[in-house]
């Protein structure tokens, strides 16, 4: 945010959700209140151990709750974020956005007069191409 110390959004990402496959997991998970570990599995195109391993660390962390149980006889395991969990979701997507918003704000700014700056030099920043 305006007036924080430089790497302030940095510090603000939660490390342990920031992990792509734990990242997909939670935000897939945010979208509702308990699913089945295929569907999550399918859903965020992960392998059974890839996601055993990352519903362990995301428990361990206290982000996850993890309830097994039978349907008929077969054994079935769900997975639901827990409170901890959403609201280090939130944290995390705050941090991002804040970083994105300070990225924006110094390339805008970088666009003005740089101390050191010979006139008529190549531009600090030039702007982002259009998308096509």
């Amino acid at each position: 945010m305006k007036g924080d110390p430089p790497g302030r959004e940095r510090a603000a990402l939660d490390e342990t959700i920031h992990h792509p496959t734990r990242l997909a997991v939670v935000a897939f998970l945010s979208a509702c209140d308990e699913a089945e570990f295929a569907t999550v599995r399918d859903g965020c195109q992960v392998s059974d151990s890839v996601l055993s391993k990352t519903a362990s660390a995301l428990e361990a962390a206290g982000y996850l709750d993890v309830r097994k149980g039978h349907v008929g006889k077969r054994p079935r395991t769900w997975l639901s974020l827990t409170p901890a969990g959403r609201q280090a979701l939130a944290r995390h997507i705050t941090a991002l956005q804040d970083i994105v918003a300070t990225a924006r704000s110094a390339a805008t700014g970088a666009g003005a007069a740089v101390p050191g700056h010979a006139e008529g030099a190549e531009p600090a920043v030039r702007a982002a191409p259009s998308p096509e």
